[in-house]
């Protein structure tokens, strides 16, 4: 694996050092599209701002993204009817709709490059063709002028689509720049380098939050944890959320009118399995090169995070398809990305149980984070400030369905049996004296005693870190594509030194 295709092309990003003991109106807790967007927007009403970043700006999901602006989302607004009322799904389109809007006034005032793209969602298979047709009702019942097409100009079969004219795609990196300076101008600092462990919330009306860092701490009126998975346990969100990995990969076509001629014109996404996502990027010039051409994205094959037996025959896949529908495709870039699914299918968006009205999370976007990003800094700024629109005040209310409450007990379940399996199988499995060298990213777990370890070979290197999660005591997995640890529970990841790289863990692994 390597790094995205934005991040492997992006400029460093400029930062604020930390200050230990400063006091801020408001601390938001990670640099993704979320935490930058709200310190923005904060920053704006005259608040003294402060993001507080574990590793780099866009180091997980908004800097791996697809950074599809959309609202038709494949077929998630008949999922999201499925779990909860209409109305909570006319809201969510609303929220989404302002985020969208929020987003390309904001991208047309920094002169930030976006390509207008008809948002496609197919069926790919003859048993998709039922779910395309209720996703059309349910996006026309919400207000959306989608239409549907027999006939798609793409190299494969497929059997019916619904499309949204007019939708956007750009690259997130040149938006997390913009908003990163655009907030330092503002006053506001953004930090990086610098882990969130603790928060502990002040008195309701008076007195302040305190915020523990890898660095030392600061004090704030609010703190928004605008990080994938809340890194605070108040609320049990960890055992809410379902986490997911998919995977992109970006090609060039040979030839220079002629590759691009065989380019899909859209943002396409498949219904049913297996997933496919299709997206072009235009081709950053560079030094001595021209800049001429685009670039293809396909995505696809997610799984939850640390369930996944090879992880790198999900990238194979991806390589395999493209070359079979996209002959000579050549590979640029491959890279995964992490989201959280919620029972009801919309965002959690609002102030953290025992936070003493101090503490505001947003997650749970599931593959939706551009429009769902804004909608949730819109909320989490309203909220503080006040004036919440009605959209916001109904998801907020929305109330939980049977189907919603099946959903979580399933996924808890499915947490209980992976906790037991990875247990059994590492207290049963060999010692480490027994177990053989890795060979280069390969990982393998064995016992020191009682307590699972993992051993890895990266780049010649073996290491040995406990296999065991610091969050809620987990068996970890490997994953070879991506040379990581991962937690099959709630979805942490380290990487094979056990440094923490995502998750609701504020720890990295014992060595």
């Amino acid at each position: 694996m390597t790094t995205s295709l934005w991040l492997a092309e992006s400029n460093p990003i400029s930062t604020d050092p930390f200050v230990d003991g400063e006091k801020y109106d408001e601390v938001i807790v990670g640099a993704g599209l979320t935490g930058l967007v709200t310190a923005l927007l904060f920053a704006r009403a005259g608040k003294k701002v402060a993001v507080l970043e574990a590793r780099f700006i866009g180091a997980t999901a908004s800097g791996n993204t697809t950074a599809k602006l959309s609202l038709l989302q494949g077929s998630q607004l008949q999922s999201i009817t499925s779990h909860t009322y209409q109305a909570v799904t006319q809201a969510y389109v609303d929220g989404n709709r302002a985020g969208q809007r929020w987003l390309l006034d904001y991208i047309e005032s920094r002169g930030i490059a976006v390509q207008f793209r008809d948002a496609v969602s197919y069926a790919g298979t003859p048993d998709g063709v039922s779910t395309i047709a209720k996703e059309y009702r349910v996006a026309r019942s919400v207000g959306l002028d989608v239409r549907l097409t027999a006939e798609l100009d793409l190299p494969f079969e497929t059997f019916g689509a619904v499309v949204l004219p007019e939708q956007a795609q750009f690259d997130p990196l040149d938006v997390l720049t913009a908003l990163a300076a655009d907030v330092r101008a503002l006053g506001g600092v953004v930090v990086d380098q610098t882990r969130v462990v603790a928060v502990k919330a002040g008195a309701r009306d008076s007195g302040s939050a305190r915020v523990r860092t890898s660095r030392g701490e600061v004090s704030t009126d609010h703190v928004h944890l605008t990080t994938g998975s809340p890194i605070l346990d108040r609320g049990l969100y960890f055992a809410k959320l379902s986490a997911k990995r998919s995977y992109v990969t970006s090609y060039t076509l040979p030839g220079s009118g002629a590759g691009a001629a065989q380019l899909p014109e859209g943002m396409f996404l498949s219904v049913d399995s297996p997933s496919r996502s299709l997206r072009t990027a235009p081709v950053r010039p560079r030094l001595g090169e021209a800049g001429d051409g685009v670039q293809l994205l396909v995505g696809g094959n997610g799984h939850p995070v640390g369930r996944e037996p090879s992880t790198q025959l999900m990238i194979d896949d991806l390589h395999e398809w493209t070359e079979r529908y996209f002959p000579g495709a050549q590979p640029t870039h491959s890279w995964s990305a992490q989201d959280y699914e919620t029972p009801h299918r919309v965002p959690f968006v609002g102030w953290l149980p025992r936070g003493r009205g101090r503490i505001y999370l947003a997650t749970g976007y599931d593959k939706w984070g551009m429009t769902n990003a804004v909608m949730a800094a819109l909320t989490l700024v309203s909220d503080v400030l006040g004036d919440s629109p009605e959209w916001a005040v109904v998801m907020h209310h929305r109330a939980t369905l049977p189907v919603a409450i099946a959903s979580g007990l399933g996924s808890n379940a499915a947490v209980g049996w992976w906790a037991l399996k990875g247990w059994a199988g590492a207290l049963l499995g060999p010692g480490l004296d027994a177990l053989p060298e890795p060979h280069e990213r390969e990982g393998l777990i064995g016992r020191a005693g009682l307590r699972p370890t993992g051993v890895s070979t990266v780049d010649g290197r073996t290491c040995a870190v406990s296999a065991v999660c610091p969050h809620l005591g987990g068996v970890l997995t490997w994953n070879n594509a991506e040379a990581s640890w991962d937690c099959p529970l709630h979805g942490s990841r380290f990487d094979a030194s056990g440094a923490l790289l995502e998750g609701p863990a504020t720890r990295d692994l014992k060595r």
